[in-house]
């Protein structure tokens, strides 16, 4: 769950022979110590002794999971290569079979949360490919390094306790396995996640997360009402915009209704006016001006408080459209290399040099970033997307040359 928060946090830590060496974790805090402070902190919680006992006696960190944390990709993918891994043909086809076997459960999820099906199923997919790979690591084990690491401590910390609490009710079991950061089950929930939103669907006791798919439907289609689901609504819709369209009304913040975007020249993907409607939507361009366009409605924002990255979210829809039935995107792929880390520092860099203000280079194409890009793009007369990719890449090189 929200592993995206994971993935863009970068350090330049080292580690040797496997061995267990965060620098800024003060020398005279062992691991045990710490772990006897966490043990204190659960008592209070009410955790039992016998269950401490049980997960956190002999327990070591896994220099693994360190290592899984430091070492994250270092290329950015652009849109269309972002969403040509996710919404692959083996998605597509066990995604409808998945569909077809679980109809009864999902439909009745529908009538209770007001998700429909095909949007479960498409966050089923992309978290774990329909359950192919939910993780094989002792969550225990994850979360008590990361906990014991200085670089996120607070939060790891109240993980930990949170999954402890749920292994003190027996509603996961102590041996629980998942990601290196401490997502379980099919739809990769957080500990605290499966506390205010897991759902035992079966009555029988536990959160069954990994092999129930009545409560991982249920727990899936309860996260995403309680997060700001709107029953009825769609996510969003691909969309076409004229050639002179204004780029920089082009981003979330900006929400016009259907009806205004309309009176802006906005139409359907295949050209046809727009629904009338007073539904407030905003739009967004996941490359540059001339890549797709999409009328994005609340429920997006929903998807993005699953997994605030724009194009995680654009996946989920395109992938719940498909599965639905609506045909692949009208518009027509873009090869574009994708960025490395190095490459976007190098364009904050420059863009910092020309006197556009892109903050501290970290390699992150953030809000800062893009908004000095759109200042950029202003000052040389280049149409005003935002989009940082390989052709403002070149561009920035070429000033220097």
């Amino acid at each position: 769950m929200f592993r995206l928060i994971f993935c863009l946090l970068f350090s330049g830590w080292t580690y040797a022979n496997d061995t267990l060496a965060p620098k800024n974790v003060p020398e005279a805090q062992s691991f045990e110590a710490f772990m006897a402070d966490i043990r204190h902190q659960a008592l209070d919680q009410g955790v039992s002794n016998a269950t401490l006992e049980q997960t956190l006696s002999a327990l070591t960190p896994n220099p693994k999971v360190l290592k899984f944390d430091r070492t994250q990709a270092e290329f950015s993918q652009n849109f269309w290569r972002y969403l040509g891994s996710r919404v692959s043909e083996y998605r597509l086809n066990n995604g409808a079979e998945k569909l077809k076997i679980h109809q009864q459960t999902l439909q009745k999820n529908q009538q209770k949360y007001g998700v429909p099906a095909h949007i479960v199923v498409a966050f089923w997919g992309l978290e774990t490919n329909y359950g192919t790979y939910t993780g094989d690591l002792s969550l225990v084990r994850s979360l008590a390094t990361l906990s014991y690491d200085q670089r996120r401590r607070d939060f790891f910390t109240k993980q930990l306790l949170a999954l402890l609490k749920l292994i003190d009710e027996g509603k996961i079991p102590a041996d629980a396995k998942g990601s290196w950061a401490g997502a379980m089950g099919n739809v990769q929930f957080m500990p605290t996640n499966v506390a205010a939103y897991g759902i035992d669907a079966d009555n029988d006791g536990e959160i069954g997360l990994w092999d129930n798919t009545q409560d991982i439907f249920a727990s899936a289609a309860n996260f995403l009402e309680k997060i700001g689901w709107h029953r009825g609504e769609r996510w969003g819709r691909e969309v076409s915009i004229p050639t002179n369209f204004d780029y920089q009304l082009a981003n979330l913040k900006t929400k016009k209704t259907v009806n205004e975007w309309q009176a802006l020249g906005v139409r359907t993907a295949q050209g046809n006016d727009l629904p009338n409607s007073t539904l407030k939507a905003s739009l967004i361009l996941p490359m540059d001006y001339n890549g797709p366009t999409f009328l994005t409605y609340r429920n997006f924002h929903a998807i993005l408080r699953w997994n605030h990255s724009i194009l995680y979210a654009l996946s989920v829809g395109h992938l719940s459209d498909r599965l639905a039935g609506t045909s692949q995107l009208v518009a027509k792929p873009i090869t574009e290399p994708s960025l490395s880390r190095e490459d976007t520092v190098l364009i904050q860099i420059k863009l910092n040099q020309l006197g556009f203000n892109t903050g501290e280079p970290d390699g992150i194409s953030g809000p800062k970033t893009r908004n000095a890009t759109r200042q950029y793009q202003h000052t040389n007369n280049l149409p005003i997307d935002g989009y940082v990719g390989y052709q403002l890449l070149q561009q920035l090189k070429n000033t220097s040359e």
